[in-house]
């Protein structure tokens, strides 16, 4: 993979993160486990199981969303932006320690929208029109990318760098960046890139691309990883090789990674397939806390196998 950032003035710490998982491409996998909570209970599960923890720890940005609609909202929303809300402490904590900090971003819709409105059917706001310059769209996103840049500057004020991934899963219209199309949601990136980098002088991000679909790429100079999210039948454990491959033949110089996956990859096909995957994140509650699409036996057998890295084997090797 090329270690060089595509941001031109990356920090030292994005460089020494590229520079790590070119050297483990192949030869390992970073364990990871998304969370949304301040407990984090699903880390402490792990822990439970294996005795061991991730490397990557995900964290989520949707409660700290500045359009939240508490009015007109559900129950579940309002708990799930309550439990999340306070949660950047844990991921400041997280890399303190030595561990890889991954953000998704369940963005509630700069404008308008009701509920949980990160899904495209609870708001009518245009990601077209987002996309062009001077419209309200673009001008409300720009006053939320405002408010999370001043979150993401506490981490690099503490050189801590992040595995960045906003825009996941352009390819599908369930959100409302990806609604008009996963190009739509390419030029999104393209202009948060431009906006983080430039206009906000923010250089502690790792920038990570997450979409299969190849028309759609933003292009080498907007990303240093491409990823995709894999949710196959529960206990379908495999090495998801085919994937990868659609990845390597659009990119074939990023490193690739299991953004999100709801069942564990098996390292033994991982290795037979040579499907080279840098880091898996297994998403939280249920695919983590129940057996319902992870037996707690393979999610032993998976920490315990030589070829995934934890949180103590990176501290040894990064």
């Amino acid at each position: 993979m090329n270690t060089k950032p595509c941001d031109p003035k990356a920090s030292k710490e994005v460089v020494k993160v590229l520079e790590f998982l070119n050297s483990i491409e192949g030869k390992g996998i970073l364990a990871g486990q998304h969370t949304q909570t301040i407990p984090m209970e699903e880390t402490t599960h792990i822990k439970s199981i294996t005795g061991k923890l991730p490397a990557v720890c995900g964290f989520e940005l949707l409660g700290y969303s500045p359009n939240i609609n508490r009015a007109d909202a559900s129950e579940e929303c309002l708990k799930e932006v309550d439990e999340v809300y306070g949660t950047v402490e844990c991921a400041l904590e997280w890399g303190r320690k030595g561990g890889l900090v991954t953000y998704t971003f369940h963005w509630f819709s700069p404008i308008g929208g009701r509920d949980k409105s990160f899904y495209a059917e609870h708001t009518d706001f245009d990601a077209s029109k987002a996309a062009t310059k001077g419209t309200p769209e673009y001008e409300a996103m720009l006053r939320d990318l405002d408010v999370i840049a001043d979150i993401l500057k506490k981490f690099e004020a503490e050189n801590i760098p992040i595995l960045w991934r906003p825009f996941h899963e352009a390819e599908g219209t369930w959100f409302w960046w990806g609604a008009k199309g996963p190009v739509v949601a390419r030029d999104l990136y393209r202009i948060m890139f431009e906006y983080f980098t430039k206009e906000k002088d923010i250089h502690n991000l790792v920038w990570v691309w997450n979409c299969p679909v190849s028309e759609a790429y933003v292009g080498d100079d907007y990303c240093d990883i491409i990823s995709r999210d894999l949710y196959p039948e529960a206990h379908a454990h495999g090495s998801f090789v085919n994937e990868y491959k659609v990845l390597t033949e659009f990119a074939p110089t990023k490193g690739v990674a299991l953004a999100e996956n709801g069942v564990l990859p098996d390292p033994k096909a991982l290795k037979a397939d040579k499907a080279n995957w840098l880091w898996f994140m297994t998403w939280s509650h249920e695919f983590c806390l129940t057996e319902q699409y992870n037996n707690f036996d393979v999610l032993k057998a998976l920490y315990d196998d030589p070829y995934t890295i934890d949180f103590d084997t990176l501290k040894k090797l990064y």
